[in-house]
């Protein structure tokens, strides 16, 4: 048997996080290809843990964003330490 790997994602866009957890397709969503619903069933069986975060603490902000500097510092200490 292979392993089963238990994920945590954390999300602070309110549209991605709708996606990811409601099983259902609106018509500005349907042209998301079929090969990514795999994701919505990961989620389903909780192979993938969804989380709600606020944008002021979504590390990943600091690689996409031009941030405050007070954010920049804070996300940069929290991923490379000092």
């Amino acid at each position: 048997t292979s392993p089963i790997v238990h994920c945590k994602t954390f999300e602070d866009n309110s549209g991605a996080l709708e996606l990811g957890t409601l099983p259902k397709m609106r018509p500005r969503t349907k042209h998301i290809n079929i090969c990514y619903h795999h994701f919505r069933e990961h989620v389903r069986k909780g192979y993938i843990n969804i989380n709600a975060i606020g944008t002021e603490n979504q590390t990943a902000d600091i690689l996409t964003k031009n941030l405050p500097q007070n954010l920049f510092v804070r996300h940069r200490k929290s991923t490379c330490g000092q």
